[in-house]
C-alpha cells in the first residue's frame, strides 16, 4: 500500500455525532450499543455514551455488522435516513448558513472531512447537468457505506429546502442485492437507481445550484467558516505531537461547544484529569497556560477577519460575554481587542 494511504488509513476517523444515525437504525431493529461494541471487539462503553471521534475502519466494521446483526439488507439506506442537522458537526451548521445549494455544495467539499474521513465529494457542472460524485474510501465495504451517504444527502437536502427536491439520476457502484427488495431503495430516492456503475453520481438539474437555501441564517456564515477552517488547521497537528499539541488540539475542537474544561479533555484524550495535569507538567506546562495560548492565537487570526464582530469572536473563543474576552486579551497583548485590530490592519 502507497506510503500516503497507509498514513490516511492510520489518521482517518469519524466524528462521534456522525455514529448517532447508525446507533438509532441498529437500536430500531433490536441491536444494542452495548451489543454492536461487544461483537467488533470493543470496550464495554465504547460506543455509550457517543465517543468524540472513533478511527474511520473501526466506524466501517461497525456498519457492516449492524446490518448483519440487525438482518436488514437495507441498513445503510435506514441509517442515512436518521441523519440530522447535528450529525455533520459544524459542517451541518455551515450549510445551513449557506446562501444556496451551489454555496452548500461547495462547503461540503471543503469541511466534509470535519465530520468523517469515509471519502470525499466532487461536483463537476456539464452545461445544464450536474454530476455529485461521491468517491469512497472504502471501495470493498461499498454497499451500505455508500447507501447511508446518499440517503443522508438525500435526506438533509430536503430538510434544506424545505421540501422533497425532485429525483437525481443516482448510479451506485455496488449491485443493489436482490432485486425483490429495489422497492426501497426507491421509496428512499423517489427514482431506482443504476447499479453496477463505475463510480457512484448523481446527477441532476445544475439549475438547482442557484436554489435559494429558505431558511438560511447567512449572517452566521463568517463565523463558522473561520471556526471550521481553524478545525481543519488542528486537524493536521500529528497524532504524535507532544502533549501540550495534543491539549491545544482538543482545546480548539471545544471552544465554540462552550467552556473548555480540563475533564472533557482528558476523558477525550483518555485519561484521567489528574494525569493529563502532570503530563502538562512534565512537558513544563499547564492546562490553563495551554488554554489561554489557544485562546490567544486564535483571537489574533480572528481579529484580522474584518467580518467578525468583537461578540463573535468572543463567541468563537467559548466565553459567555464580550467584556471577559476584553479582561483576557488585555492580559495577553497589554491592549484591548480593538485596538489590537486597528494596529493589525
Amino acid at each position: 500500500m502507497p506510503a500516503e494511504l497507509l498514513d490516511h488509513a492510520k489518521h482517518a476517523r469519524v466524528a462521534g455525532s456522525y455514529l448517532q444515525p447508525m446507533l438509532e437504525a441498529a437500536a430500531a431493529r433490536g441491536v444494542s450499543a452495548q451489543a454492536l461494541a461487544l461483537a467488533a471487539g470493543l470496550p464495554a462503553g465504547a460506543l455509550e455514551p457517543l465517543p468524540e471521534a472513533l478511527p474511520a475502519d473501526t466506524y466501517v466494521t461497525l456498519l457492516e455488522l449492524a446490518a448483519d446483526l440487525a438482518g436488514d439488507p437495507h441498513f445503510g439506506l435506514h441509517v442515512g435516513e436518521r441523519v440530522k442537522l447535528g450529525t455533520y458537526t459544524v459542517y451541518g451548521l455551515i450549510l445551513l448558513s449557506c446562501r444556496d445549494f451551489g454555496q452548500a455544495f461547495e462547503q461540503t467539499m471543503r469541511y466534509e472531512q470535519l465530520a468523517h474521513d469515509l471519502g470525499r465529494s466532487t461536483l463537476q457542472v456539464h452545461g445544464a447537468l450536474a454530476d455529485y460524485a461521491w468517491h469512497s474510501n472504502y471501495p470493498a465495504h461499498c454497499r451500505h457505506l455508500a447507501d447511508s451517504v446518499f440517503a443522508g444527502i438525500r435526506v438533509f437536502g430536503n430538510w434544506l429546502a424545505g421540501a422533497t427536491l425532485p429525483p437525481a439520476s443516482l448510479s451506485l457502484a455496488h449491485d443493489g442485492g436482490d432485486p425483490a427488495g429495489h422497492a426501497e431503495y426507491l421509496r428512499v430516492f423517489g427514482a431506482l437507481p443504476r447499479f453496477n456503475a463505475p463510480s457512484n453520481v448523481a446527477q441532476f438539474d445544475a439549475a438547482m445550484l442557484a436554489w435559494p437555501v429558505p431558511n438560511a441564517d447567512v449572517s452566521l456564515y463568517p463565523v463558522l467558516q473561520q471556526h471550521a477552517e481553524q478545525l481543519l488547521r488542528q486537524r493536521a497537528v500529528p497524532a504524535a505531537a507532544g502533549i501540550a499539541a495534543q491539549v491545544h488540539q482538543a482545546i480548539v475542537r471545544r471552544l465554540a461547544q462552550g467552556q473548555v474544561r480540563v475533564a472533557s479533555v482528558a476523558e477525550e484524550m483518555g485519561m484521567s484529569p489528574r494525569t493529563l495535569q502532570r503530563k502538562l507538567a512534565d512537558a513544563g506546562a499547564s492546562f490553563q497556560q495551554v488554554l489561554d495560548e489557544a485562546r490567544f492565537a486564535l483571537a489574533r487570526d480572528y481579529l484580522r477577519q474584518p467580518g467578525l464582530s468583537l461578540v463573535d469572536i468572543a463567541f468563537l473563543l467559548g466565553y459567555q460575554e464580550q467584556s471577559a474576552f476584553t479582561h483576557a486579551f488585555r492580559e495577553w497583548s497589554g491592549m484591548n481587542p480593538g485596538a489590537w485590530r486597528a494596529a493589525a490592519r
